[in-house]
């Protein structure tokens, strides 16, 4: 597999880390600010890119990348808007994309148990939900994109009270995620807590590897658990 980084910051560096025999191509903000490293001569012989780049970036990376022929990896977060736009990008060009708020294992299995809970929760009004995360001060957006996929997760399952939102950026804190629900009897706190990035860069390489050869636009969360 050859894998090209497209954002070559802490997420794109560990993941070289894991891989260093696999990276062919690293572009970032001093050789590709303008999209100008997204050409057909650097990407010949690229399997799969993976995208770590910045908001701002990423749905142009993506329209690129895809006009080549390159499947596409996409672990920034902050663009989720356009997720029926950048499908239909990838439909147009028969590629393959894979996208995710949040590459753990742990999350994603974090994202059915919330799905679950917020199911039984539907109907019980005593009860109202909040949902907070916490990540590092240098973390661009905020919510994370992993916090509203769960609060997506619980409306999807029928969880159509209000929910509190709340988010901090401090320190160099990986990321913690929490969703509860409260009422005048009791508690529940369902929380999942990063201990490092190494499991966010082990599911894109997972991904990457799945993703190689396949046409169609995926969620992580899909391919880990079909």
């Amino acid at each position: 597999m050859n894998i090209a980084l497209i954002g070559y910051g802490k997420m794109g560096k560990l993941i070289e880390q894991l891989a260093p025999d696999q990276v062919r191509l690293k572009l970032d903000e001093f050789n590709n600010a303008a999209f100008e490293g997204i050409t057909p001569k650097n990407f010949q012989g690229i399997d799969v890119a993976i995208d770590f780049s910045i908001p701002g970036a990423a749905v142009e990376n993506i329209e690129r990348i895809s006009a080549l022929g390159v499947n596409i990896v996409v672990g920034t977060t902050g663009w989720f808007e356009q997720l029926d736009h950048v499908r239909s990008v990838i439909e147009k060009n028969g590629t393959g994309l894979v996208w995710s708020p949040n590459f753990s294992i742990g999350v994603n299995a974090f994202f059915r148990i919330i799905s679950e809970a917020a199911r039984l929760m539907a109907n019980e009004s005593a009860y109202e939900a909040w949902a907070y995360e916490i990540h590092h001060s240098a973390k661009k957006d905020a919510q994370s994109g992993t916090l509203w996929k769960l609060v997506e997760q619980m409306k999807k399952a029928g969880y159509s009270r209000k929910i509190d939102v709340s988010s901090n950026r401090a320190g160099a804190h990986p990321g913690t995620h929490e969703i509860g629900f409260d009422s005048a009897a009791d508690t529940i706190t369902l929380r999942h807590v990063a201990r490092s990035r190494e499991g966010f860069a082990q599911g894109a390489l997972r991904a990457a590897q799945w993703l190689v050869g396949k046409k169609g636009f995926y969620e992580f969360g899909d391919i880990v658990f079909s």
